[in-house]
């Protein structure tokens, strides 16, 4: 069955959630860390729709990890302005920001992800311009999509309390001697009607975010805050040219639709988010979910 796919990406000025995560269906030897980009997309697993009891059967999501332990974190060096004990720090709360944007059950339930915004530098103007736009009246430029997961309560619930993650953080030494950190992680969502019933859909949304721990001697920050520099998502059975502020899954004869743009495999992550496809190419086309 096809399903649509949709790519955003937008570029900025300059309570971790571990133990929510568990999986009793998990039949397949696990995948090791990603330490680094593959070379290929994942073979493919079989053609069975997902169930009830088995949301992850015949995905490659089937094999990752649950929640952050899908996240891998790099050794800490020290970089920049930043000791190594700074680093770890540093990336330690890159991975908190990552959970609690995409992970967290409150904010997946349409909650205010709270935790989250507090990692962001109160002094990027233009990012909390974004933040109140977005959670007051979403937008298709100012979409609380483009950087937090979140469901409608009212018309989707999670299926389980497994979210499956793949992917990892780098870093480098960036403008001004910050530390630039970047996370490119694919979130797998199996989400069923909030009304009832066995139908599952796998919600999958990739994330590209790069984000800067600033000198405070250079850059007007809070300590324990980064400064937004990019992001991008791109994301399958979670609506396209959607402005409600909600990964909206296409339940029943929604499903039958299909982008007009190229067709994307939302599991393969051997190319890097701008080589996959543009945003002026419009809704594409899933090829597995």
């Amino acid at each position: 069955m096809a399903t649509t796919v949709a790519l955003v990406i937008l570029a900025l000025d300059p309570g971790r959630v571990v133990g929510w995560f568990s999986d009793s269906n998990r039949a397949e030897k696990p995948l090791g860390p990603e330490s680094h980009r593959p070379i290929q997309a994942p073979s493919a697993e079989g053609f069975r729709q997902p169930t009830l009891d088995e949301p992850f059967r015949d995905s490659p999501a089937a094999r990752w990890a649950n929640g952050t332990a899908g996240i891998t974190v790099p050794e800490a060096r020290a970089t920049g302005w930043m000791s190594r004990a700074q680093v770890e720090r540093a990336l330690e709360q890159t991975r908190d920001f990552l959970a609690a944007a995409n992970l967290d059950p409150g904010a997946l339930h349409g909650g205010h992800p709270e935790e989250a915004i507090a990692l962001i530098n109160p002094h990027q103007q233009d990012v909390q311009t974004y933040l109140k736009a977005a959670f007051h009246s979403p937008s298709e430029q100012n979409d609380p999509l483009l950087l937090f997961s979140r469901f409608d309560a009212s018309r989707v619930r999670l299926v389980g309390d497994v979210v499956k993650t793949r992917g990892r953080i780098t870093y480098l030494e960036g403008e001004r001697g910050a530390l630039q950190v970047t996370s490119d992680v694919t979130y797998v969502y199996p989400v069923a009607p909030a009304t009832g019933g066995d139908e599952v859909v796998r919600t999958i949304v990739r994330r590209e975010v790069v984000l800067s721990w600033d000198d405070p001697a250079k850059v007007i920050t809070e300590p324990g805050t980064f400064s937004l520099v990019s992001y991008k998502v791109d994301m399958t059975n979670g609506g396209c040219d959607n402005s409600t502020g909600y990964l909206t899954p296409p339940f029943g004869t929604e499903r039958a639709e299909t982008g007009a743009g190229p067709d994307v495999d939302p599991y393969d992550r051997s190319t890097s988010m701008s080589e996959r496809t543009t945003p002026d190419e419009g809704c594409g086309t899933a090829t597995r979910s």
